[in-house]
């Protein structure tokens, strides 16, 4: 049986596994690109508490390309759709360049979403949805049939919420809104394990340099440019609980204790994920504490094929 070619490496793991690290000194020895895939990294203005860590994309003085980070501004929403399109995008283009795209995060919502390929349906544009509803039905049906939809439900042009729908699917179909065309995924997929206490202890150290690197600061600027303590929540634990020091509701000390639990707590979360991810049909090639001796031995062997 012929195996299909690879044409996607991708490397998971809980945070604070060391993924960024290795992905980057895989990018530079394949000569590949690196896809983002985390839910907060694609933030501007938000580098200590998303961990982006710009300088592992550096590897042997050659910078290596990166993609889907600092893309959206903090008060812009990012769905896993936008992600998902955005992915295919990026991956069409590296691999339009002959290289290799390497994904690499921890959202597993993300990653899921390209390799079970989601069926999922752009963001409905609200201000567009409530101009069209002070429209007459006439017009609307006028602004549908410029589209010439092959429309086989006759409500779809007497009931008005679904001429608007109809019209805003349309609408998303010609901006380019909705995938329609993509590409064949034959993904290699690799994650990053540690032991429980090693990873506790990890989690635990790259909070402190966090901190010392001014992560409080980080997200009292973004307080005061006008993020709202809801938003700020909305970011994930870092953002959360440095909101709740800042506001007075925890002390420093308390607030550092408390979030290191909480880190802890979301490594078990995104490791049940990836084990959700294998009873779904992707098979992960395991890899003890970051070895990329031996990360790069797998991937070799994948690349093989006949």
């Amino acid at each position: 049986m012929v195996r299909e070619k690879k044409n996607l490496l991708v490397i998971l793991g809980p945070t604070a596994s060391g993924k960024t690290a290795l992905a980057a000194r895989l990018a530079f020895d394949l000569k590949g690109e690196i896809i983002s895939a985390d839910s907060r990294q694609v933030y501007r203005g938000m580098d200590i508490g998303t961990g982006k860590d710009i300088d592992q994309y550096v590897v042997n003085g050659e910078k290596i390309t990166y993609h889907l980070i600092d893309i959206a501004d903090p008060w812009e929403e990012f769905s896993v759709y936008d992600f998902q399109r955005l992915f295919y995008v990026a991956f069409r283009e590296i691999t339009d360049r002959k290289r290799m795209p390497i994904l690499v995060g921890g959202t597993g919502l993300y990653i899921e979403s390209v390799l079970l390929g989601y069926d999922l349906p752009p963001i409905v544009n609200k201000k567009r949805e409530k101009d069209l509803e002070m429209k007459e039905m006439e017009e609307l049906r006028e602004i549908l049939s410029s589209f010439k939809p092959s429309l086989h439900n006759t409500t779809d042009w007497t009931e008005k919420k679904r001429i608007i729908r109809r019209i805003l699917i349309e609408e998303a179909r010609c901006e380019g809104r909705i995938l329609s065309d993509r590409p064949k995924l034959e993904a290699a997929v690799f994650g990053i394990r540690w032991k429980r206490d090693e990873l506790r202890k990890r989690i635990s150290e790259r909070l402190k340099s966090r901190l010392e690197a001014g992560l409080i600061e980080e997200v009292d600027s973004l307080r005061r440019k006008g993020l709202s303590w809801e938003r700020l929540d909305s970011f994930g634990l870092e953002y959360r609980f440095v909101s709740l020091y800042l506001k007075g509701e925890l002390a420093r000390e308390e607030m550092e204790r408390k979030l290191a639990i909480a880190i802890g707590q979301l490594a078990k979360r995104q490791e049940t994920w990836f084990r959700r991810m294998e009873r779904r049909g992707i098979k992960i090639e395991w890899i003890d504490r970051a070895d990329y001796v031996k990360l790069k031995e797998k991937v070799a062997l994948a690349l093989q094929h006949a």
